[in-house]
Order: structure tokens, then sequence, then C-alpha cells
């Protein structure tokens, strides 16, 4: 055990590495996979031959977009690990900070005041819109998700009805997993949580009517929880009515309105935070994946002061040991520096535009694979008339260099989301690449086959 510990520190320190290391990494991934991780994901991850030599395994960055594999390859990176590279891989910047607090303190005391969890907190008050001013720091979505969850519901503890959206994904702890809304998630671990009600996204009535109807027999809703954009639903964009029908809603029957900015904040879809697009402020935002820099585990709840305030008298009712760690926020406290040194998000939304448009353009002629292309930014969705297609799809941008992969909730999907610092030149190449595997796609039909 120690000589093969220290085989690995020996790999993980060089600098380069020999195709004899490559081909023991490999056997060594695909072995740990099958015998102690889980044998699924290599059938899953597709990743070329995933039983054996010929598999793709990931080894280190190559420059803000890209990865390299053990054998040298580069991929171009349009899945953005499910948009956690926001400001690109490794920015330097992010890493400096996080380097820096590092080589001070790597972790703070639990009980003496941690200086940068106050200055995060501080410049999310300034970032974040009027009455947001009050965040709760955590390791990752689900557990900003959950954090939101308690934090609504003793807000009002006469109001404990919950309302989701169905295709809605907020992680899959029991809290959040009762939340989201794929059946195959759920099944498996017996009842979830009570008091949770789902109705369909983008559908004002059914949300009055099931909040009328909660009012009626005595569960009023207090939460309303929902994603600007659905992410793993399908890259599901609502109505432009949607969401400031739903902020009138939750005002009118008194209810929190929680939206899930896990996928879509930091610049993702255009703006900072999605819901700025649609005029409103929800009453608790939810951030993740990309709040870390792509170098750091990082989650956030913002809220208003009355919703915070219920853990003023007990901060310990709801705490996380490593949560808001002096790392954690010295990555997230980078990346908006560097969000808005380099406008990322109006670079999202400018390039975001040249990729949508590239990329139906590629689609237009196979209506017979591609169902439909849509997306806000640089979180764009390709929806095929099957999933076995999309999987397919995955394996042909693999093929030509291109890494992207399909949404959790709808699997005809397959997500484009690059980091929002990839060049107009990849996006032009990511664009045709897409155009020739759908033409190597359609051949086989075409000629009969």
């Amino acid at each position: 055990m120690y000589e093969y510990t220290q085989r690995v520190l020996d790999l993980i320190a060089k600098p380069s590495i020999a195709a004899d290391d490559a081909a023991w990494i490999t056997h060594e991934t695909v072995e740990g996979f099958r015998e102690h991780v889980n044998p699924g994901f290599l059938e899953y991850r597709k990743a070329g031959n995933g039983t054996g030599a010929g598999a793709v395994v990931e080894w280190s960055d190559a420059g803000p977009n890209s990865y390299r594999d053990v054998n040298g390859r580069e991929y171009i990176d349009c899945l953005g690990g499910f948009g956690i590279f926001n400001v690109g891989h490794r920015h330097p910047k992010v890493v400096k900070a996080v380097a820096d607090q590092l080589r001070r303190q790597p972790l703070h005391s639990q009980d003496l005041l941690d200086p940068l969890r106050a200055m995060l907190a501080t410049t999310l008050a300034m970032l974040a819109p009027a009455p947001l001013e009050y965040a709760f720091f955590c390791n990752s979505g689900t557990e900003a998700v959950e954090a939101a969850l308690k934090l609504g519901r003793a807000h009002d503890p006469k109001k404990q009805t919950i309302v989701a959206a169905t295709r809605g994904f907020h992680g899959k702890s029991y809290g959040a997993l009762s939340a989201s809304a794929k059946a195959e998630f759920r099944i498996p671990f017996g009842p979830m949580l009570p008091n949770i009600e789902h109705v369909p996204f983008d559908d004002l009535l059914a949300l009055r009517d099931m909040m009328t109807s909660c009012r009626a027999v005595g569960e009023d809703v207090g939460i309303v929880l929902l994603e600007p954009i659905q992410g793993e639903g399908g890259i599901i964009i609502p109505s432009d009515a949607y969401l400031p029908g739903v902020r009138a809603l939750c005002d009118e029957f008194g209810a929190l309105l929680v939206l899930d900015e896990v996928q879509t904040g930091m610049g993702r879809t255009g703006t900072m935070f999605c819901f700025e697009q649609y005029g409103i402020t929800p009453d608790i935002l939810c951030l993740a994946k990309a709040f870390g820099g792509g170098v750091m585990p990082a989650g956030a709840v913002i809220g208003r002061r009355e919703v915070f305030a219920k853990l003023f008298a007990n901060p310990f009712l709801h705490t996380t040991t490593f949560g808001g760690n002096p790392l954690a926020c010295a990555a997230a406290l980078a990346t908006i520096n560097v969000l808005i040194e380099e406008r990322l998000p109006q670079r999202a939304a400018t390039v975001g535009a040249r990729m949508l448009a590239g990329l139906r353009d590629a689609a237009a002629a196979h209506p017979d694979l591609v169902l439909d292309v849509r997306g806000r930014g640089l979180m764009i969705g390709l929806e095929f008339h099957d999933h076995a297609t999309g999987f397919e799809l995955g394996k042909r941008m693999l093929e030509r260099g291109v890494l992207v992969s399909g949404t959790l909730v709808n699997a005809r999907v397959i997500r484009f989301e690059p980091p929002l610092t990839i060049t107009e030149e990849q996006v032009d190449y990511v664009c045709q690449a897409l155009r020739d595997s759908l033409n190597a796609m359609a051949q086989p039909a075409a000629s009969g086959v």
C-alpha cells in the first residue's frame, strides 16, 4: 500500500509522463473503477473504449478551455464540468488566490472569526441586488439547496409545503432529491420528504392551482423552488412572462421564491445571474459549481435579512465544517473578480450567440436526427428524437476532440456548456465538428445500411 501510494504521488509530481506511465495509469483507472468505484461508470462514460487500454483517461488541463488525456490528446471542453469552469481551467488569478491562502492557512479554527468568509459575504451583498444581503457558504449545489429549504421552512413554520417543477433537478441528498423530479433517481430510496409537490415548468396556471389547493386544505405553500432555466431537464427556457408571474404568485400567497442558479449563475447565461434577465429578485438564491472558479468546491445561499434572521439567535441551527473555508472563499472572491474584470457574463452572451447560430446551422440539414437547438448565453442544448442518438453524437464529437455530454433528467439532450473563455476559433471548430459528426451519423441511413 505504501509503495502504491508513493507511485501515485510520484506521478502527480511529474511535469510530464512517459508512455509506460500512461499505460499504467489507464490500466489502474479502468480496474479501479471496475473493482472499487463503480463498474457502471465504465459503460456510462463512453470515452473511447471504456473497458481497456483505449479508455480516455484525463490527466491535465490543456489551456483555459481544454483537457489533455494521459496519451497527450487534447479535447475542447464543451461540458465545463457540468458548468464548473466559467472562468476557464486553472485561471491564474483563482489559482494564485488559493495558493496564497494555502501558504497562510488552508482551514480555519471553527471558533475564531474567519475574515475571508465575512469579506466574501460582503462581496455577494454588493454583487446581488437588494434585498439579498446575507450569505451562508457550503460545498456544493446540493448543500446550497438543502440550506435554502431549511431556511425557507424555518421562516414560517405554518407554511411547510414546497412546490418545485417537473423535470427540475436540485441534487441528490434527501431534501434536494425530494424536490428533484426524475423518478429513476427517487424510487430506489423509498418515500421522499413530505409536503413537497411538483407542477409543470413554465405553467403559471398549474402553479396557481397548486397553491390555491394547498391553502384550501391548510397546507399553505411556503417555498417555490425553481431553476430559471432547467439545466438537467434539457436546457428548458421558460417564456418571458413565467418567472415574473411566479414572483407575483409568491407575493400573493406569501411564499418565498427560491431560485436554484447552481448551473445558470456566475455569468453562464449572459448576465451574472439569470434572474436579472427577467426583472425579478428571489428571496433566496442558490449558487455553486462555477462559484469556486473551477479550483475549489464552493457553494452559497444568499437571502433576505428576514429569512436569515431565524438563525441569528442560534447560528448553530445550520452549519457545515468545511463550508466557507478559507481556500474556497479565496477561490470565490477571485472568481467574482475575474468575471467582472474580464466581462465574462457579457462575453457569454456574444460568444454564446455565435455558438448557437453555428450549431443551428450545422443541425439544419439533419431534422431527422436533431429535434431542436436552444440556449441562452453559453448554456446550449441539442435535443434529439431519442437518447441513443444523443449518446452516439457524444462519442462522435469526442473522436473529433470535443467533449460534450447529456443532461441527467432528459437524456435526449446533449449540452454545450464550455468555459466562458472559449475562443471564437474554438467555437467555430466545435460547430464544424458537429456538422461532421451529424454527416457521419447520417451516412449509414443514406446508404441503406
